[in-house]
């Protein structure tokens, strides 16, 4: 039995034991390879689409099978022996991989096809796909001679190693600090939400008792964050902006010298490629095109706020002196986020606190799958599952039972509306643990596809997951607007696999530039502001009422406080990231924190205490080969584009089926089977304007925007 290669559309997850990793692997990689050698042994006279490319893409089924779900458990569910196993398997599936665009007999075949007069009479989604595929080998390395492409496929399995070390610290030391307090005085200002929960997690570890109430605390976000903001102890807030600067910068778990490795790794392997940087090796087929139009972009972006960014600081300084009595031109670091949230809550009477009774996350499911089936036309349900520990599931369990990873893991099957068809299912897990890493991501476990051949359509099979507010003793989690937000957002990429009606697996879903996949989770966030769509799923946990209309217009009015200064920590991000793949050579082996700091000089307000670095932190950017590097900026990109494309909803009305309709047709349907600007003029009609982004951020008045 080879459970990692299991086809069976719901996951036997209990029988994913780490004993059966290397012999599933390895039989993943030898399959793929015996079916690779089918294709390079052919007579090139009696070449076809089906025996060419199409075959490459079914190769490595089995191996991307077990490779996909051995990845996924070590992101949700990190163990011992798992890692173990997946880091004594990495190099050789990461040099096999890799191997793939090198391979000589194999380009021959695929350039012959490739070239040939019988691509042109192609349905138009295959010649795409020998198009794409053709430009991923040049793109990797395949016209180079054999000494480079040895150099690229050893870069290659180096950096899989290097990144992978890289997210095992951050994880690592995340979870390494713990803070237990035992005097609640040290609590004031904390939401009693925060106080709950940090006395339930204490228990959970056997801490405290009723007599003697111990409060624990860690770093990741739900705990983390409203100490941050509302923590009236500036002692306890320092403690824990001290200790996430650490996260992935002090000893074993020390990430630096492994950041300036993986990116002169990258840098070499762009050079190889004839490039001058990794931006320009990766950006030359997304929108972008090129780093120096995506720096170009960020900076235009920071110069246009920077006024603005400069007088909200101004602005919360002088807040600070008016209620201290002391005069204040700079905050400490760990000081921003508490006098922003206080200065905030007096001019707008709003509390976030206030509005998590609002956002029981059930009722936020539910309701986003209403404003889902309204608008895309689908029917989302909940189904039954059963959770069994590794190596236990009974031998009479139903073949058919939907398993999961973690008690806390739900699955849910989509429907189109009208036809009823199986379009795809997925898990949904939403509470942080010490065995998963942190953040908000979707993935998908097992592509689908459209019927075709005669054969059925094939559903998809995803995940959405994320590391929220945790249900406090047996009572539902109570989410932050943020919180919500976020849901959307991973929401909105789901819906973009799972309504994928692309025939080629490689082109489908999200497969598509990465400067154009975050807009169909981004353009969902907006429905977490309108009176309309919030109706659907915010409503009282207890009273099941929706948000009073007084509360609900402060928080329309208190949305865009402080709106540059957000604005501007996307842009640091994304001009830090663009830096230092493109500039190398002028900051390499130096200090990270001098680094950052120089790069970002223009992009920070000066602080009594300098800024920590994020360098060292950055999973989007150093927990994998590539991930987000050189692209941090599709974040702000895509935000132009969601920000644009939802005044058609504006327009045509919130919840309008036409327009939800032509946004599956156009955008969520279609995935990488048409250039990302084609696709988003086929729904828009025009070209993307920034305007309506900096308007939503209410940054258009600004004098130094006009």
């Amino acid at each position: 039995m080879h459970p990692f290669h299991d086809s069976a559309f719901a996951v036997r997850w209990s029988t994913l034991v780490p004993e059966a990793v290397e012999a599933d692997v390895r039989l993943g990689i030898d399959e793929a390879k015996s079916k690779i050698d089918a294709i390079t042994s052919q007579d090139l006279t009696l070449l076809t689409y089906e025996n060419t490319y199409h075959a490459l893409e079914q190769a490595t089924k089995t191996l991307n099978r077990a490779w996909g779900r051995l990845n996924h458990l070590d992101s949700v569910a990190d163990e011992p022996a798992q890692r173990a196993a997946l880091n004594k398997m990495l190099p050789e599936v990461s040099e096999f991989y890799s191997s793939i665009p090198l391979r000589e007999d194999l380009w021959k075949v695929l350039k012959a096809y490739g070239e040939s007069a019988s691509v042109s009479s192609l349905p138009e989604i295959q010649r795409r796909h020998v198009e794409e595929t053709m430009l991923d080998f040049v793109q990797d390395g395949a016209d180079l001679p054999a000494d480079p492409k040895a150099r690229i496929a050893e870069i290659d399995a180096e950096l899989s190693q290097l990144t992978k070390s890289y997210a095992e610290h951050v994880l690592d030391s995340t979870n390494a600090w713990e803070l237990l307090v035992v005097d609640k005085q040290r609590l004031a200002g904390l939401p009693e939400s925060a106080v709950a929960a940090a006395a339930a997690n204490a228990r959970a570890k056997g801490h405290g008792s009723e007599e003697q109430p111990v409060w624990r605390f860690t770093l990741q976000q739900p705990s983390m964050f409203p100490v941050m903001q509302y923590a009236d102890d500036d002692s306890l807030r320092h403690e824990f902006w001290q200790a996430a600067g650490k996260v992935g910068a002090c000893g074993e778990h020390d990430n630096s010298s492994l950041v300036w490795s993986i990116l002169r790794l990258r840098q070499e392997k762009a050079a190889i490629l004839g490039k001058t940087h990794f931006a320009d090796l990766v950006l030359q087929r997304r929108m972008a095109k090129q780093g120096r139009t995506a720096l170009s972009f960020v900076e235009d972006l920071h110069d246009r706020i920077l006024g603005q960014y400069r007088e909200d600081y101004r602005q919360l300084c002088a807040y600070k002196a008016q209620h201290t009595g002391e005069a204040c031109e700079m905050l400490q670091p760990w000081e921003v986020s508490y006098w922003a949230e206080k200065r905030r809550k007096e001019h707008f009477d709003l509390d976030d606190e206030a509005l998590r009774p609002y956002f029981p996350v059930g009722s936020v499911m539910k309701g986003m799958f209403d404003l889902a089936t309204t608008l895309f036309g689908i029917e989302i349900r909940q189904i039954d599952t059963v959770f069994y520990e590794k190596g236990q599931r009974p031998g009479n369990a139903a073949a058919n039972a939907v398993e999961i990873w973690h008690p806390e893991v739900t699955f849910y099957e989509l429907r189109d509306g009208k036809s009823g068809e199986h379009l795809g299912s997925f898990y949904a897990d939403w509470h942080p643990r010490e065995s998963k890493r942190g953040g908000a991501w979707m993935n998908q476990l097992e592509p689908g596809g459209p019927p075709e051949n005669g054969q059925a359509r094939r559903p998809h099979l995803g995940l959405i997951i994320g590391n929220m507010t945790p249900p406090v003793d047996g009572k539902e989690a109570l989410l932050t607007h943020s919180e919500v937000e976020t849901i959307f957002h991973e929401f909105g990429h789901l819906l973009h696999g799972l309504l994928s009606d692309v025939a080629v697996e490689s082109l489908a879903g999200t497969n598509v530039p990465w400067d154009f996949v975050e807009l169909p989770s981004q353009i969902m966030e907006n429905f977490c502001w309108s009176r309309e769509s919030l109706d659907l799923f915010a409503r009282h946990h207890e009273t099941g009422h929706t948000i009073p209309q007084d509360l609900y217009e402060k928080m329309i009015a208190a949305k865009n406080y402080m709106s540059a200064t957000a604005f501007m920590r996307q842009l640091a991000f994304g001009k830090l990231d663009l830096e230092l793949h493109m500039n190398l050579a002028q900051y390499a082996d130096r200090d990270l924190d001098e680094v950052e700091s120089e790069i970002l000089a223009a992009y920070r307000v000066p602080m009594k205490t300098e800024v920590t670095g994020m360098t060292r932190r950055f999973n989007h950017l150093f927990s994998s080969p590539t991930g987000y590097a050189a692209g941090y900026y599709s974040y702000k990109w895509a935000e132009v584009l969601d920000a644009d494309a939802f005044t058609r909803f504006e327009k045509e009305g919130i919840l309008n089926p036409g327009t939800g309709h032509d946004f599956r047709e156009h955008i969520l349907s279609k995935g990488n089977s048409a250039p990302a600007d084609a696709l988003y003029h086929r729904f828009m009609g025009r070209d993307p304007q920034l305007e309506p982004l900096l308007r939503r951020a209410g940054l258009l008045s600004d004098p130094l925007l006009a």
